[in-house]
């Protein structure tokens, strides 16, 4: 398994982590399998999605936010971040991703995403290889 750590730099956030799983399926001449991509954070997750245009991450952070407002009149959770961890359960903690001839299969204009959603702060994901 590898670690990797990262730092946000706002509240809501995606940061494209694509290139960090590519790169290390290459240092690890990885050929066939699959990349499991998991977040250990219950207020972050990780997505797959356009990585193309970046108005496509401010449209999904906005409707994230209309969905799931920051404050809300209902919200008990003491630590006052409830709205991030609704996000969090919406994105997933995980996301798997196929390897074939040592090269990530996504489509064209897909991209692996950290998606924060209780920044800034100082974060962590796993990346784990698995033969097949």
């Amino acid at each position: 398994m590898h670690t990797f750590s990262l730092i946000t730099r706002q509240r809501d956030q995606m940061i494209d982590i694509t290139q960090q799983v590519a790169e290390l399926v290459l240092q690890e001449s990885f050929q066939e399998g699959i990349a499991v991509v998991y977040c250990p954070h219950t207020t972050a997750g990780i997505a797959i999605n356009e990585n193309a245009d970046p108005d496509v991450k401010h449209d999904v952070l906005m409707r994230l936010d209309e969905i799931y407002p920051w404050n809300h009149p209902k919200y008990r959770h003491a630590e006052g971040n409830t709205a991030s961890h609704l996000k969090a359960i919406t994105t997933g903690t995980s996301q798997t991703v196929i390897v074939h001839n040592g090269r990530l299969v996504l489509g064209r204009w897909q991209g692996i995403y950290f998606c924060e959603f209780d920044g800034p702060r100082q974060r962590t994901f796993y990346v784990k290889l698995l033969n097949g």
